[in-house]
């Protein structure tokens, strides 16, 4: 399997050498290529999302994705801010369902915003649209007739996209416990009507998974409520991009949290959900478990090897029993040393 490394910003070099370390001591027949991505790339040829970057993710059969985002470059076109290259490299890709899964790992009951007895039955996936909506919506600022600024972005679904990503939010559930909520904003919004009479539609395809629906500030409130109700949560672009990451702080730490980003065929790209980090980039503090559990996933959804996706995540799950913490958990260990204790667990 031909895997290519885009490390990118901040802690994102940091964070995936622990990745590497983890493959290295797996053993497995891989090929690995690297390429620049983000404001790295942007630095180095003037575009975040460089063709040889692209030509290569293209030949790979999956993508390993550290982070992007600079604040240096925050004052640049937007088209060349380094947050353009994940949203390119999905869009060139094809990239249109991504799957982030949130369940608390034993030991780390205190670490949730939520109490102990709430916080351990969170066991959700939510799959999340990763093509459409306001991201990729027609977009700009305009002057009014009374000469105010406006700034506009345009929130759309054809039923097409919205059918793509039910089918894989019910084949989810179906492998899971059965049980699929869809979240939208159908009192308020046309595009959310749409999503909810396309899902509904496609529910016949399932009949042996239970669908619901529930508007978006509820489905947030319950996530916080009642989070153990959730089995997989289907919703579009905008919704998923909040929800998921509320569901980080419900498992203790944004640091916890893998995803996987893909399409009709083998390829796809994982990543961690959090960001770049710029504000403890180098400081070697990073919690690189996110990114470990992000190729555990790259090996079961593009390799086809759940052997050794279960490995490393029954590693993580011992390393967090042991009470190994990273600053992002109250602890004092080092990005390295947590690699090395998963590695060492791995071998154990």
């Amino acid at each position: 399997m031909k895997i290519l490394l885009l490390a990118g910003d901040g802690i994102g070099p940091e964070i995936m050498a622990e990745a590497e370390k983890v493959l290295a001591a797996l053993a497995l027949p891989v090929t690995l290529d690297r390429a620049l991505v983000g404001g790295a790339a942007y630095e180095a040829t003037g575009h975040p999302l460089p063709p040889e970057t692209l030509t290569k993710a293209k030949a790979a059969d999956a993508l390993l994705f550290g982070a992007v985002g600079d604040p240096r470059f925050d004052n640049v076109e937007r088209h060349l801010r380094p947050e353009q290259a994940i949203l390119g490299l999905r869009a060139e890709l094809g990239l249109f369902a991504n799957l982030r899964p949130a369940k608390l790992f034993a030991g780390l009951e205190d670490s949730s915003a939520l109490r102990p007895e709430v916080a351990s039955a969170i066991d959700l996936l939510i799959v999340r649209e990763l093509n459409g909506d306001v991201y990729f919506g027609e977009k700009g600022t305009r002057t009014t007739a009374s000469g105010e600024r406006e700034g506009y972005d345009v929130m759309s679904y054809s039923e097409s996209e919205v059918r793509r990503i039910a089918h894989v939010a019910f084949k989810a559930a179906r492998g899971r416990n059965k049980r699929l909520c869809s979240v939208d904003k159908a009192n308020v919004l046309e595009t959310s009507q749409l999503w909810r009479d396309v899902v509904t539609e496609v529910a016949a395809d399932y009949p042996d998974v239970a669908l619901s629906h529930m508007y978006v500030d509820n489905a947030a409130m319950q996530l916080v409520r009642n989070p153990g109700q959730f089995d997989v949560v289907v919703t579009g672009n905008l919704f998923g991009d909040i929800l998921s990451d509320q569901a980080s702080m419900c498992v203790g730490s944004i640091g916890l949290l893998a995803s996987a980003s893909l399409g009709a065929g083998r390829l796809g790209l994982y990543e961690p959900i959090h960001g770049s980090a710029p504000d403890i980039a180098g400081k070697g503090i990073a919690n690189p478990l996110a990114m470990i559990l992000s190729l555990a996933m790259l090996l079961r959804h593009s390799g086809g090897d759940e052997a050794s996706a279960a490995r490393i995540e029954a590693a993580v799950a011992a390393v967090l029993a042991d009470g190994c913490r990273g600053a992002d958990l109250g602890g004092d260990m080092t990005t390295t040393a947590l690699g090395d204790a998963v590695v060492a667990a791995l071998n154990g």
